[in-house]
């Protein structure tokens, strides 16, 4: 709120309680369209945020006024409190394979596998410990204590054997953390990487390739899973959300979920079901010829005692002619 006190002070020279509809709709549109710029120059990027503080303060405002007997109007019900959707890096499978391609071990482990599990970084990244790898590295436990929101257990279908030959290669003991990292240094290095390997050129997402940082590959592998989860609620689970907007949002920004294809869902990820679904119509198959054979047994059975039947009746028969 200081922030925008001193701003409707210098251009509205008016405090807060003293602002009505017109100047706050005309600030927030400018906030949105870039014509109200930060002091360095740069555009506001989260608009909805300022604007979710604005309603606060004047909700506020009203009750406190609303038990001394003042009715105070709300101006702040028609404002857009929605958030303005972020510039940042997309890369494709094979720019990913670019960056590996030219990276030592260490980053090459690190970038696999922040595209395998859009884990977010650094957060849940730097509390990734060697004993969260289940089922021989297939398979990644992220603890509730490190995770922004629920702990969860993912299957690695990209990273698992880049991953074991790290921890392998780096001896660690199962209490290591294997990303034991300094942030800031990673991101710049992976900007001076990214630069080097694709160019300033800005990505289909709008943020320069060069601006790469590692929270960009949690957008990228939420783009890669997104049309190979058959349900919100798996890639949801994946990706440690409560909530289906970001969904939404990938899928709008990159056009994904009208080109979902059957072939797209014959990966890995779904290669356990399939192999069920195949059993179970094997199984079926199989009991179905049993029943078959049975059936031709039973079948020729009757055809020899009808036979048998036939051979005793009809000298009997004859007997009677004569």
């Amino acid at each position: 709120m200081p922030m925008l006190a001193r701003e409707f002070e210098s251009r509205y020279r008016l405090n807060l309680t003293e602002l009505d509809e017109t100047y706050l709709a005309s600030f927030f549109t400018g906030m949105r369209n870039g014509t109200i710029k930060r002091k360095d120059g740069k555009e506001y990027k989260s608009t909805g945020d300022y604007v979710k503080e604005m309603k606060a303060f004047w909700h506020w405002h009203m009750k406190s006024n609303h038990k001394k007997g003042i009715e105070i109007k709300n101006i702040t019900q028609d404002l857009d409190k929605s958030q303005d959707k972020p510039d940042w890096v997309y890369l494709t499978e094979e720019q990913i394979r670019q960056l590996t391609n030219e990276s030592n071990h260490k980053y090459e482990a690190l970038i696999w596998f922040l595209f395998d599990t859009g884990i977010r970084a650094p957060t849940e990244l730097v509390n990734v410990k060697v004993s969260d790898f289940h089922n021989d590295f297939k398979e990644l436990a992220i603890r509730e204590e490190a995770s922004k929101t629920f702990g969860r257990r993912i299957k690695l279908m990209i990273c698992s054997k880049t991953i074991k030959e790290y921890v392998k290669q780096n001896k660690f003991e199962p209490e290591d953390y294997i990303f034991n990292i300094d942030p800031s240094s990673t991101n710049r290095y992976l900007k001076r990487l990214a630069k080097r390997v694709l160019g300033e050129k800005l990505s289909p997402a709008g943020q320069k390739y060069s601006d790469l940082t590692m929270y960009d590959f949690r957008h990228n592998s939420c783009c890669y899973w997104l049309p190979r989860y058959k349900s919100e609620s798996a890639l949801k689970y994946r990706f440690g959300w409560k909530k289906s907007d970001k969904i939404h949002y990938y899928s709008e920004l990159l056009g994904m979920r009208d080109t979902i294809s059957e072939d797209d869902m014959l990966i890995d990820i779904t290669k356990t079901e399939i192999e069920q679904k195949l059993q179970k119509a094997e199984k079926e198959k199989e009991l179905m010829q049993e029943q078959l054979t049975t059936l031709q047994r039973q079948v020729a059975k009757i055809g020899e005692l009808t036979k048998h039947l036939y051979l005793k009746v009809l000298p009997q028969k004859e007997m009677e002619l004569f």
